[in-house]
């Protein structure tokens, strides 16, 4: 975590991609509550088109730190497993390996931990658990052995985004090319079409 100051977006995307940062993350807030989240992957400056990229806006809501998850664990420091789940469209691919890019690709498996997309109806819900495994009370008659349960922990935090834009190259609004626009008035005429 770094404080922003004073600086714009643009300058820390520049500062971000020269200190070798794989992602730029820009969360705002009103009334001390998470309202939005800018997502601005940054590539190594020895890319052939130099320029980073892809960068997305969300919308945050239903937000919900670790410590107010009922029965809670507490996060280790593990790189979890990925579960996208629900980005059926070319946008929803693009979006899902995108969120998916946050994280590197060498889960430890000994921490047993899972990051969650789910997408649904253009919500996408993130949720962290943690999965254990439990031997049973029921014997299994053909091994003779106590039957093993899986049981999930939620560690937190939890919350649902929705994405707003998706801009091609790192954050600029001045000459950055939108992918993507989510427009209300004309996309969300029925309650029947989807976009990721």
């Amino acid at each position: 975590y770094y404080p922003r100051k004073s600086y714009s977006v643009k300058e820390i995307c520049t500062f971000a991609s020269n200190r070798k940062f794989t992602h730029l993350i820009v969360l705002s807030e009103k009334s001390k509550v998470c309202n939005g989240m800018l997502i601005s992957h940054l590539r190594p400056s020895t890319a052939a088109n130099g320029l980073g990229g892809p960068t997305a806006f969300f919308k945050v809501s239903n937000v919900i730190p670790s410590t107010d998850v009922p029965n809670n664990g507490s996060a280790t420091s593990h790189v979890p497993e990925l579960n996208l789940h629900g980005f059926t469209t070319r946008l929803g691919h693009r979006a899902g390996r995108f969120l998916g890019s946050l994280f590197p690709h060498n889960a430890q498996f000994q921490g047993r931990q899972v990051a969650t997309f789910h997408n649904q109806r253009d919500f996408i819900f993130v949720r962290h658990h943690r999965y254990v495994f439990e031997e049973g009370r029921d014997m299994n008659k053909e091994t003779g052995k106590k039957k093993t349960k899986a049981r999930l922990q939620e560690l937190g935090p939890r919350f649902t985004l929705k994405m707003r834009w998706l801009q091609e190259g790192t954050f600029d609004t001045q000459f950055g090319e939108y992918e993507w626009f989510h427009k209300r008035k004309e996309m969300d005429t029925t309650r029947r079409k989807f976009h990721l």
